[in-house]
Parts: C-alpha cells; structure tokens; sequence
C-alpha cells in the first residue's frame, strides 16, 4: 500500500493538526514532509506542530500568481521558524519602507517588491490595475510586509492594507494572531483594527473561536483574552477593542482570513457570540 508522505497545506490545515481533537483518530505516523503556502505561518503555530510531530521536516514558502507564482522556498535542512525562506534564483527582491519609499535598513519592516522575468506583464484588460501594482522600473508591489534577516531569510509579518494604526504605531494583525493561538483554550483567532471615535484612532479588536469542549474553554472571558495578550505585547499593541466570539472564522480556500466578511459581523451582532 502506498501511504501518502508529504502534506501540502495552508495554515488553517496545520492549526487543525495541532489543536483539533479529531486528528487524534487518525494514524499520521508515515508523513514526513510537510510544505506551508498561501498565507503566513507563525512561529509559535509551527513550533506547536514540531513539538506534537518530532519527526515530520517542515518548510514554508511565498509567492503570488502576478510572479508565476513562487519567489521564496525554505528549506527542509535548514529551517527557520517563521520564514518563507530565502529568494529563488533570476529575480530581485527589495523590501521597501512603504512611508519613505526608501529601502527598509536589516531587520526592519518593508513592501515586498519584486523585479524578473517571473513578473507578470500585466492584469488583461486593467491597465489601472496593472499600474496601480507594477511601477514604471518594473517592480511588482506585493502588498505584503515583511522583514529579513542577516542569512537573507524572509518573515512575511502582514498586509499593506492590513496594518493597524494606533496613535501613529503599527500593529500587525497577524502578530496578535499568532499570540492568540497560542493560549491553549483558544482554536483560532482573527484581528482587525476598529475606529474608536472617543480616542480618535484604530483600536485592535479580537474574533476568537474557543475550545468548548473543555470546562475551561466554555469559562473563558473577554477579561481574561485580553489581559493574556497584554502580559504579551507592548501597550500600543493591546486589544482595546475588545473580544468577539465566534464559532468559525472566515477564510478563503488557500487560508487567508476574510477580514471583510469580519466587518460584516460587526454589522450585524447577531450572527457573532458575544
């Protein structure tokens, strides 16, 4: 019998592994590769996956279809928790300070952006699109943000668009996230920035899934979610926005989080657990 030995996945696939007890039923012995894509995998999920699977080699990678499609891979020998690896080859890679347009100094956070045979020449039939994403030298803006560091290892931290600024400060969603999951009552977890008119600024506010199945997972509270993350981040980065609980968090099928379908349940309170 052939059993199947390698595991392509997005990170909702990987938080199912680590934290849904109906893997228990399953025999996942024989895997020995798993390749992550498609959205960014955090460190602390990925070393949580490690811990309950010794023995599977994990490795992440990056792209988008505008590039055909995979600029990053990691490597199995070598891995790094976090990253989507370093550049493949025939392509430049810049990350820029999306304020100054200048290029991000080591360690600190940049636009990707992309220059090669690999970019597309455009969108069909969008010629504001394609502008709107490929500069006048030829770079593809990605819209993702990232930073690298001294061995050219890339850590895709969020989107562009994404960022939420409070009093001037950037706080990534996916930081918070990644936070989040790591509290063992918590399934799964999305953060958005909501306008707080009294402070006049974005405000990170929390969607959690929590475990049911267990008497402490039924008992936890928006007090105690927000005062784990704070014992977990800089002031700026608290949820002053406060907790929503949900049963599922939208998602698209490659696993990246529906942040306006989040919105919508802001809407419409009736469709989220409060």
């Amino acid at each position: 019998m052939n059993l199947v030995k390698t595991l392509n996945l997005v990170p909702p696939q990987v938080l199912m592994l680590v934290k849904s007890p109906l893997v228990a039923k399953y025999d996942l012995s024989h895997i020995r590769q798993i390749n992550v894509g498609a959205a960014p995998c955090s460190r602390e999920l990925i070393e949580a996956l490690l811990e309950k699977y010794p023995a599977i080699a994990f490795r992440q990678a990056y792209g988008m279809s505008e590039a055909s499609p995979g600029t990053h891979v990691g490597l199995y020998n070598d891995m790094v928790h976090g990253s989507a690896g370093k550049i493949l080859p025939n392509q430049e890679v810049r990350l820029v300070d999306p304020d100054s347009g200048k290029d991000a100094a080591p360690g600190e956070r940049g636009e990707i952006w992309i220059r090669g045979l690999n970019v597309m020449k455009g969108y069909r039939n969008n010629e504001k699109a394609t502008r709107e994403t490929i500069d006048t030298e030829g770079w593809l803006h990605t819209g993702d943000v990232a930073v690298v560091d001294e061995r050219g290892n890339f850590f895709v931290v969020d989107r562009l668009k994404e960022l939420i600024k409070y009093k001037g400060f950037q706080v990534a969603p996916a930081e918070l996230e990644a936070i989040l999951l790591t509290h063992p009552q918590i399934l799964d977890a999305a953060v958005i920035g909501v306008e707080n008119k009294e402070q006049a600024t974005e405000v990170p506010l929390a969607f959690v899934v929590k475990n049911q199945s267990t008497p402490e997972g039924k008992a936890l509270t928006e007090q105690d979610i927000v005062e784990y993350v704070a014992t977990k981040v800089a002031p700026h980065k608290r949820l002053r926005g406060g907790v929503r609980f949900i049963d599922l968090v939208p998602k698209s099928a490659a696993g990246k989080i529906l942040r306006k379908d989040l919105r919508v349940l802001l809407q419409e309170p009736s469709k989220s657990k409060l």
